[in-house]
């Protein structure tokens, strides 16, 4: 697969692996790793580190919005192979170790084969390892509020609604956003372009994610580097608002 590496700003790069996004910020020869997609996709994540002149080693947290499989792929074998610190919200952190599942099921998925676009992803996840199980043996919460002590110095933000412990990233000084699944600006199952919720199969609380919407719309940004789609120029803020309507 052809590892897309696109630079949004100054240390600042969007990546789109098959199907899923993940995000490297990097300071000096230090990367933060935010999501690392599905597990068949690990090949395009070591690339992608290569590719921002970088390396596994130089990773020095990974960042994880929602401990779904599209997003978990590779964070127990960085951690595992190069004893890099997996972090999420405290209320992810079960769900990262697979102490539940809170993630659409195959028999949901065909229960809802007849919408456009849902048995080619379907098929697609299942081949990229969708459906396996890789959980991080030793996730760690956030170890602080307010921005973290790595390089983007991302600020975690509380949007629960697709999972309990779902969060967005908050880059101010940068004026950007690293959406996770939380708002997105496209994906394969829907016929939607531009900011949106997921379609209402993937959350596990959909009012609930309706809802953290509000909270998005609070962060002030011009970029938003979604989970899913391609990156979003313009008002965070207005983004937000659009998927909220649209979901109403």
């Amino acid at each position: 697969m052809r590892t897309d590496v696109r630079q949004v700003t100054d240390g600042t790069y969007l990546v789109h692996g098959s199907n899923t996004n993940w995000v490297i910020l990097k300071d000096g020869d230090e990367l933060t790793l935010v999501d690392t997609g599905y597990p068949g996709d690990r090949q395009a994540v070591l690339d992608s580190l290569a590719a921002v002149g970088g390396s596994p080693q130089a990773v020095t947290a990974v960042l994880i919005t929602h401990a779904h499989n599209d997003h978990l792929g590779s964070a127990e074998y960085l951690r595992r192979t190069y004893d890099t610190p997996v972090y999420l919200h405290e209320a992810e952190v079960p769900h990262a170790r697979r102490d539940f599942l809170q993630q659409v099921s195959v028999g949901e998925v065909l229960r809802n084969a007849w919408r456009p676009g849902v048995l080619p992803w379907m098929v697609h996840a299942l081949r990229s390892g969708g459906t396996q199980q890789h959980p991080v043996s030793a996730p760690e919460a956030f170890p602080g509020a307010g921005a973290l002590d790595l390089p983007g110095r991302p600020v975690p933000v509380h949007t629960p609604g697709h999972t309990d412990g779902h969060c967005v990233f908050h880059l101010p000084d940068a004026g950007l956003v690293i959406s996770g699944d939380a708002l997105v600006s496209g994906h394969p199952t829907s016929r939607l372009a531009g900011p949106q919720l997921l379609p209402d199969m993937f959350h596990h609380e959909r009012a609930r994610a309706v809802a953290s919407l509000e909270l998005i719309e609070r962060l002030d940004g011009d970029l938003l580097l979604p989970g899913h789609g391609p990156v979003h120029r313009g008002s965070v803020r207005a983004a937000a608002q659009q998927a909220r309507e649209r979901a109403l």
